[in-house]
């Protein structure tokens, strides 16, 4: 089955929504123009429930179907945008000055505004399906936060999905894999204090820029001689504050960075690792060292039988040809994970074309994609849930 003539009907009403989040775009948890704006859409469709605050910000539409009782599937989109200054030059850029929705979740909060609209319209299918946007994916923990605050029991959610947009997959192509499909992540703040002096008389002083250099160069060993080289690991340092002057050696560097890996024995293994390293060269150079290792999301690990089923809804629409059931995991991190570790479900990947990659100024969410998406959730959730 191709895309939904209903859903063609609406791309030019949901681009319209996308573009108005796209103008006013929210940080984190303090997404509360957003969220009203989706709760009033979800209230005029006719939902049978609209509820906010869960997860702080958060929103879920309940809409019940037609064909009798049955099982609750929840369907998620995310709603911030990042602390980026917009360089796309479109006409609804951002009118936030350092905001912007530079990974699309403008494209998928209006994508799955799309399809509520649709299933609240038509109802074909029995039991309930729950939409869910989500507050602070981008380093926030939102999707923790809400199945924190009881949301999966709240709606008798059984199963869950999520999707994202992908630059550089064409439009109405979909990627997807069983097992990890985007990694754990960790981030770590070092934390080096040595002692000052005369950048002429560095042997009366304990340089923690050498010292910081050497950590820097020590964790690439990491990947290169301490995991097997069949797993996955990065550990990119981001960061590396310190010194004022040009003639001055400093009392006090800062490192910072992140860890990203596809299991949790691994990710262990890495912190430990940069703890050892850390404190071994710091040691040798007379120089202490404090470590701040925070281990963030999961990986987001999708559901076999779930995982099957998403690739065979996306393939209604798209074509076999164009659902990618296999592809490699990516080392990029997701809070759908949490949801995933509280429900069965599977995590999607839809087409954006050939845009700006994603967190970049010149990102935009490409609206070609929306019939495509809504098409997806629509027959999602009637699959799931047929009578």
């Amino acid at each position: 089955m191709p895309i939904l003539n209903r859903a063609a009907e609406l791309q030019d009403e949901v681009a319209g929504w996308r573009r108005t989040l796209h103008q006013n775009p929210e940080l984190n948890y303090d997404v509360y123009q957003t969220a009203a704006f989706v709760a009033d859409k979800l209230k005029s469709f006719g939902c049978d429930e609209v509820v906010g605050g869960i997860g702080r910000t958060g929103v879920v539409g309940v809409i019940r179907g037609n064909l009798g009782a049955g099982a609750a599937i929840g369907l998620r989109a995310d709603m911030d945008a990042l602390p980026i200054n917009e360089a796309t030059g479109k006409p609804y850029a951002s009118q936030n000055p350092g905001k912007m929705h530079a990974c699309g979740h403008d494209g998928h909060t209006a994508m799955l505004l799309g399809a509520a609209k649709y299933l609240a319209e038509t109802r074909n299918f029995a039991g309930s399906v729950a939409v869910i946007f989500q507050p602070a994916e981008e380093g926030g923990a939102g999707g923790l936060a809400m199945v924190e605050d009881g949301m999966m029991d709240r709606f008798g959610i059984a199963q869950v999905f999520g999707m994202h947009n992908m630059p550089g997959l064409p439009v109405g192509q979909f990627a997807i894999r069983p097992g990890p499909i985007m990694a754990a992540t960790a981030e770590f703040t070092i934390t080096i204090k040595g002692k000052g002096g005369h950048a002429a008389m560095p042997h009366r002083a304990i340089d923690p820029i050498v010292i910081g250099s050497q950590i820097v160069a020590a964790m690439q060993t990491i990947a290169s001689r301490t995991i097997d080289p069949l797993d996955s690991v990065v550990v990119t340092v981001t960061k590396f504050h310190g010194g004022d002057a040009y003639n001055v050696i400093p009392e006090e560097v800062e490192l910072a960075g992140t860890v990203r890996t596809l299991k949790k024995e691994v990710a262990a293994t890495a912190g430990e690792r940069i703890k050892a390293i850390c404190d071994g060269i710091a040691a040798a150079n007379g120089a202490s060292v404090h470590v701040d290792y925070d281990s963030n999301y999961p990986v987001t690990f999708n559901h076999a039988e779930q995982t099957v089923v998403a690739g065979d809804v996306a393939a209604t629409i798209a074509g076999e040809a164009q659902v990618h059931r296999e592809i490699q995991p990516l080392m990029g991190g997701e809070d759908f994970s949490y949801m995933l570790e509280t429900r069965p479900g599977a995590f999607i990947f839809i087409g954006n074309g050939d845009t700006a990659n994603l967190h970049h100024p010149a990102y935009d969410f490409n609206d070609e994609v929306i019939p495509h998406g809504v098409s997806y959730w629509v027959k999602l959730a009637e699959t799931t849930l047929a009578a």
